[in-house]
């Protein structure tokens, strides 16, 4: 199924266009932007590869959903819900340019991911998996409605904490 686009309040998340690319490799290779994610920001060759593979493999493949994210006509972030074997099943991963945080769309956007898992998808959880350290991450996926469930320790000493948000029970 392609990646259809979504709309909360203040957000379109739409599958991404060859037109996305600089925004998307700017966000990624950002500094404070990337810092929690993965192993760190991407390098521009490395996010700009990434960029690429969202077209020839994952699109192409219709292995997940992966959305670019607008705010007022402009591109602020992205998006993707996915199946993972570190979660043993959906997890939601989003990044927000510096310009977007700390104005709730974080939390619309985990809201309409979490949403778009249970109600079209039919999961009965999604996880996310953030590192210990993001503060910021944890209390919106708090907010949310995510719990902890458990804790990876990571080879370069870190922790990642592994949360999950439940479908409500059917009425």
């Amino acid at each position: 199924m392609p990646t259809p686009t979504l709309r909360t309040d203040r957000l379109v998340l739409r599958a991404y266009r060859p037109d996305d690319a600089e925004d998307f490799v700017a966000l990624l290779s950002d500094a404070e932007v990337g810092r929690f994610m993965g192993d760190g920001p991407l390098a521009t060759q490395e996010a700009a590869e990434l960029f690429g593979r969202v077209f020839t493999v994952v699109y192409a493949e219709d292995l997940f959903n992966v959305w670019a994210v607008h705010h007022d006509g402009r591109y602020v972030g992205h998006a993707e819900i996915k199946r993972t074997d570190q979660v043993d099943g959906h997890e939601i991963v989003y990044a927000l340019a510096k310009p977007a945080w700390g104005v709730g769309l974080g939390t619309e956007l985990a809201r309409a991911l979490v949403t778009y898992g249970f109600d079209t998808l039919g999961l009965p959880r999604v996880h996310a998996t953030v590192a210990d350290a993001n503060r910021a991450s944890l209390a919106l996926l708090t907010r949310v409605g995510f719990v902890h469930e458990r804790d990876i320790a990571e080879a370069h000493g870190g922790t990642t904490r592994v949360l999950t948000a439940h479908a409500p029970d059917p009425v």
